[in-house]
């Protein structure tokens, strides 16, 4: 039993002894790709998302080093028929490149790996086929002599396999080389037929491009852009969160609201049945669960300050776009020129794509657009830009949070002013008239709001809809808000639609007041008028 080759199973059993959502049948997909044509998996997934769990557990079924049918008896695996026909017969080699990285000097990636592993390799086969391993011997020469000493094929567990390009960005030389040895390992005629029984590679971003190709062309990729039959295993399910909202005397609706939101799309065909999985954020949830109370529990890493940075950017009107998706808005995105790390990034799409892969958006792949999925990443969206050193981003957050307050005060003549200004800020004179684009605006100006209230487009009441209703959240002790857009009309006709059409009705349970607050303006002066009153 080794460090990196032949593992022990002691991780995966202090997952299990804890609280464990078991996730086992991921074990059970991947073993049925061994030894086959699909056999290279790689799943990417943003941190808070169980991928050190899952590669635990696969080092622990696979492993010859530990005797693990105690610990995946009863589990989800063990219910499929001949689920221990791999259990504990397999050489395995376990990298945690993040680990790897932190001793990786000028030996690079590919060195470190290599004086880490080629000593538990030569304690595995000490006198490997015809020549022993020795501190010289290329790794790739050594698995296959540790292969034909033991008449066993490794199963390759790869966590965190993008860290030689997330923490060493500027090293180039170091990550052609990392590239060039997973090709070696994965894609030669000669050494992956007879070495690899599978791999399982996991990480925050995808396969690295270049010039539009993998440089690992034959993985079979997982991503948030795209999960397939790995959907079930990206986060927790509806019912998981529900049964553990029950134990640990949570509201089901407040999880939802503050961790659910990455809807991935349902694999394989589902007539009448839903297109989209609900999937929740699993760290966040185990955590709210710990204190017994919901909130953000959003990690704080070096992702926040690569987000900051790229905001400051302003791709092609990213901070624009990044401040209409907190305020509630769909963002257009072309994932596909994204090469897949953290420094070629050209433009608005690659920007919004890597935002995607970190989690603070969710991607909706057959729309192709991507949202804000919930409040914990909606805080952690908003505090970026509020911390932003770009001043004219920190200048809108700070003119939302007085938006916010002329509304409350009934300011009206600063509620006109203030929409006037970011509407021509916003808006082309192609693009300006009409009330979709005043409808962004709003909201994108009133992106303050979402601490205290939830919004929502064109929310059926009365005898019609209403344009933008902001609801309060619970125990805020704010007004229910129903905004009204029009131009070319006036401001009190505007608000007295919403009147005589009795839009207020379907939130007078909510036993909150409820303002009105209708906004105009003319298309030839882009004059902007307002008018606040209570319902």
């Amino acid at each position: 039993m080794g460090r990196y080759v032949n593992p022990g199973n002691e991780g995966f059993a202090g997952i299990v002894g804890d609280e464990y959502v078991d996730k086992t049948g991921l074990v059970s997909l991947f073993d049925s790709t061994l030894n086959g044509p699909r056999k290279l998996v790689m799943v990417s997934r943003p941190r808070r998302f169980g991928k050190s769990f899952a590669a635990q557990s696969l080092a622990a079924f696979y492993s010859r080093g530990c005797d693990s049918r105690a610990l995946f008896e009863g589990l989800e695996v063990s219910r499929r028929e001949g689920w221990d026909e791999h259990l504990n017969v397999y050489n395995v080699l376990v990298l945690d490149m993040a680990e790897v990285m932190q001793s990786a000097t000028g030996a690079g990636a590919v060195g470190a790996v290599t004086e880490s592993v080629l000593p538990e390799l030569r304690e595995l086969a000490p006198s490997a086929g015809e020549r022993a391993i020795g501190p010289k011997t290329l790794l790739a020469d050594a698995l296959y002599d540790a292969v034909k000493a033991t008449g066993r094929k490794f199963v390759f567990v790869i966590d965190e396999w993008d860290a030689p390009y997330r923490l060493a960005q500027d090293d180039r030389a170091s990550q052609d080389a990392y590239a060039e040895w997973l090709r070696a390992l994965f894609k030669s005629l000669t050494f992956t037929p007879v070495v690899v029984a599978g791999a399982y590679m996991t990480g925050i971003l995808p396969i690295k491009k270049y010039a539009h190709q993998s440089a690992v062309s034959d993985f079979d990729e997982y991503t948030m852009v795209d999960p397939g039959q790995y959907v079930p295993y990206v986060g927790f399910s509806e019912s998981e969160v529900g049964a553990l909202c029950a134990e640990h005397g949570l509201d089901p609706a407040d999880a939802r609201r503050w961790y659910d939101g990455y809807d991935l799309p349902a694999f394989g065909p589902r007539p009448g049945g839903p297109t989209h999985v609900a999937t929740y954020a699993p760290y966040s949830v185990m955590r709210a669960c710990a204190r017994r109370r919901t909130g953000s529990y959003w990690p704080s890493t070096e992702t926040f300050e690569e987000l900051r940075r790229y905001i400051d950017m302003d791709f092609e009107g990213l901070q624009a776009d990044v401040l209409r998706a907190i305020g509630g808005e769909e963002l257009r995105v072309d994932p596909d020129t994204f090469k897949n790390d953290m420094v070629s990034i050209g433009s608005r799409d690659d920007a919004l794509t890597l935002l995607v892969h970190l989690g603070y958006l969710c991607y909706d792949i057959g729309t192709g657009r991507a949202r804000v999925p919930n409040e914990e990443v909606r805080r952690e969206l908003r505090r970026a830009v509020a911390r932003s050193r770009h001043p004219r981003v920190a200048r809108v957050m700070l003119d939302s949070v007085r938006l916010v307050e002329d509304v409350l005060a009934r300011d009206e003549e600063a509620v006109a002013a203030a929409i006037g200004r970011a509407h021509d800020a916003a808006c082309s004179p192609l693009h300006y008239n009409g009330e979709q684009a005043l409808r962004a605006v709003v909201k994108a100006a009133l992106v303050a709001t979402v601490d205290d209230w939830a919004c929502v487009d064109e929310l059926p009441s009365g005898r019609g809809f209403a344009d933008v209703a902001y609801l309060p959240r619970a125990g805020s002790g704010r007004p229910a808000l129903l905004v009204e857009l029009k131009w070319d009309q006036s401001v009190r006709a505007a608000a007295d639609q919403v009147l005589d059409r009795d839009y207020p009705q379907v939130l007078r349970d909510l036993g909150v007041p409820i303002l009105v607050v209708a906004v105009t303006y003319d298309s030839k002066t882009k004059e902007h008028s307002c008018r606040v009153v209570e319902a």
